[in-house]
């Protein structure tokens, strides 16, 4: 983690712009967000794919140094989705005769289709950590984000289990897998991404923190859990307040990462969050307007927080990845979050 003491560290949330060398922005922003492989995103032949991506994230990385934040990512570069590249590695789903689930916009989407035991048969991020830590100062706090298991449930087609809910605690039991191997490769910090517990908040409501607790059950290290309204690039209408949120007090995550840039989002419902002992990870920047904030604008978004949650327990984010805005959009506005929390630590 960042130096103890030090108050409003930044970070991404998992995502950053791709460079359109490598992938086909504008085909990636006309379709919803892969659940199956979609290789025909990519721009760079397959025998040099792997060098590109691993080149992306050397600039993904870098960005992020020159904006300043205290935590790092990989910025997803090699990933077509968050969700998918993990999802489609694990034996037990049929990727080559997908099936069918519906997206949180109501449409329908290929998915992995479950055919046997979910399992995860090798590590499926650590490799591309070994990178990401490689390529940062010794002693630099780095992050990096695994699909929750709710999640990849609700993007999935199950044709074995009894349950959607068996599904998900077998998707559970992978994560848990992977996770426990990231902290054991040097990760400081893991997130489970899990938009669906917004999305789906009956099901979240009967499981929801029963399955994350599980993926996390004898975790030691530092989690996260994110949830969010959907990319804004693909779903415009934003909600004022979260479905599914409180329930988090429950959960084993440290850590609870939220939007509330885009959503105007009623801060006093972070308070209960907050007393329960979470971290939030503030998402203070408004990614459905490519507009650069100022840090003025940044610093009065944290400020409606800090009613209901100690500084100490803020970390400052955007409101969800950036994958979807221009690179230098988003690198203007993490300017802008990095240069707010100098004010704000200054008392400004």
């Amino acid at each position: 983690m960042p130096m103890p003491g030090q108050l409003f560290p930044t970070s991404l949330v998992g995502s950053y712009p791709q460079p359109d060398w490598l992938i086909d922005r504008e085909r990636l922003a006309g379709r919803f967000p892969p659940r199956v492989r979609a290789r025909e995103l990519w721009r760079v032949h397959p025998d040099h794919l792997a060098q590109a991506q691993r080149d992306a994230t050397r600039l993904a990385i870098a960005d992020q140094e020159a904006a300043g934040l205290d935590i790092i990512t990989d910025g997803e570069t090699d990933r077509e989705s968050y969700s998918n590249a993990f999802a489609t590695a694990l034996d037990g789903v049929d990727i080559d005769n997908p099936g069918t689930a519906l997206d949180r916009s109501g449409h329908p989407n290929p998915v992995p289709r479950i055919v046997g035991p979910i399992r995860r048969a090798r590590p499926v991020g650590v490799a591309g950590l070994a990178f990401l830590r490689a390529q940062v100062a010794p002693g630099k706090t780095v992050k990096v984000t695994v699909p929750g298991p709710f999640t990849m449930a609700q993007q999935a087609q199950n044709d074995h289990y009894p349950s959607l809910e068996a599904a998900a605690y077998a998707y559970a039991a992978a994560v848990r897998e992977e996770v426990a191997d990231l902290f054991a490769a040097g990760a400081d910090v893991v997130q489970l991404d899990e938009p669906y517990l917004q999305a789906r908040p009956e099901a979240a409501r009967q499981y929801g923190v029963g399955v994350l607790n599980a993926a996390l059950e004898g975790i030691t290290g530092t989690t996260a859990v994110h949830l969010c309204f959907g990319y804004a690039a693909i779903i415009h209408d934003r909600p004022s307040g979260y479905s599914f949120l409180p329930e988090l007090a429950g959960c084993a995550a440290q850590q609870v990462s939220i939007e509330t840039a885009q959503s105007g989002l009623d801060c006093s419902v972070l308070a209960g969050l907050a007393e329960a002992g979470k971290t939030i990870i503030l998402g203070v920047l408004n990614l459905g307007d490519p507009a650069v904030e100022s840090a003025g604008q940044v610093a009065e978004r944290v400020r409606r927080a800090l009613p209901y949650v100690p500084p100490e327990q803020i970390v400052l984010a955007p409101d969800c990845g950036m994958k979807y805005l221009p690179r230098e959009s988003a690198f203007g506005k993490l300017k802008a979050m990095t240069q707010a929390a100098a004010r704000l630590r200054a008392g400004q």
